[in-house]
């Protein structure tokens, strides 16, 4: 509860690539998942559209090191779809405004390099 309530304000209750404000939409994503050593840190955290969360656990999204999001090429080739996904693609992310909040470059390459399904 707590690490979510701090990635939302973190993100003044937006989502990082869209900007949507619909609060029941948005959740807290880890880009180091904690059941994976992952902490309860902002910048352990990125505030997304839940549609977004999960293609993001699921490693068809990524955030590059330099904070833009990706949509790699595995969500057209398995679902023959992604229109509205791929439309983000090379996005710059929107960051927090503290430089301790913002999401931590390691662990953004981790997430590219280990989860991402280019």
């Amino acid at each position: 509860g707590l690490f979510s309530l701090a990635v939302r304000d973190a993100y003044r209750g937006a989502c990082a690539v869209t900007n949507e404000h619909s609060l029941p939409a948005l959740e807290a994503a880890h880009i180091l998942p904690y059941g994976q050593g992952g902490q309860h840190c902002i910048d352990n955290g990125l505030l997304l559209r839940s549609d977004l969360h999960r293609l993001y656990d699921h490693g068809y999204v990524t955030v590059t090191p330099d904070y833009v999001f990706r949509v790699g090429d595995s969500l057209r080739d398995e679902f023959k779809n992604g229109r509205s996904y791929y439309i983000l693609d090379g996005r710059k992310i929107a960051v927090p405004e503290r430089e301790l909040w913002r999401p931590n470059r390691e662990l953004l390459e981790w997430h590219q390099r280990e989860v991402f399904r280019s």
